[in-house]
């Protein structure tokens, strides 16, 4: 169980909120971090494991012309897995793993190329479409080691999210309680 995996359960419990998890390349080990940490029923719902690429379109409602001009190694994809989950498991938080563990290349993307996304409650000042972040990684290594930094990189994506959202709100309450200043 890591750290990164307490304090997102620990976030989320404190916020009331609840999180989805959907996953190609990681092939459930995000979920299986998640659920590691004692309370984690709290507030997480479940995850979608769409290995075969064809799922991501059935069962998380990716965008299937998108699929098929740029594979399932794709930004967009990953951003469009985050909200299907999200969506699909009525969480207030979705987040997705695709990309190329090896040991060969697929759809035309490098071993070791990596899209996270994170799709929430963001508001309106992230973005018009309401989208959500998603981060590019090149990671090195092998198979295991490019799905073992997969699931880090995934969940410290979303604490930064859940803790810059606490932060701003704790500051703003800060403000209050000191008049303003």
């Amino acid at each position: 169980m890591s750290s990164t995996a307490t304090d997102v359960v620990r976030l989320l419990t404190v916020k009331g909120e609840t999180l989805a998890v959907a996953e190609s390349l990681t092939g459930g080990l995000v979920a299986a971090e998640i659920t590691s940490v004692p309370g984690a029923s709290k507030v997480f719902r479940g995850s979608v494991t769409a290995y075969a690429t064809g799922l991501k379109h059935e069962l998380l409602g990716v965008d299937a012309g998108l699929l098929k001009a740029r594979g399932a190694v794709d930004p967009q994809v990953a951003d469009q897995m985050a909200a299907g989950v999200r969506k699909a498991l009525g969480t207030d938080w979705g987040i997705a793993t695709t990309g190329v563990a090896g040991p060969d290349p697929q759809d035309g993307q490098a071993v070791g190329t990596v899209f996270v996304a994170v799709d929430g409650p963001f508001g309106t000042e992230i973005g018009s479409a309401g989208g959500g972040k998603v981060a590019a990684l090149r990671l090195n290594g092998d198979r295991e080691e490019i799905r073992r930094e997969s699931v880090r990189s995934v969940l410290a994506l979303l604490l930064k999210e859940l803790a810059g959202e606490q932060t701003g709100n704790e500051r703003a309450q800060d403000t209050e309680r000191n008049g303003g200043f």
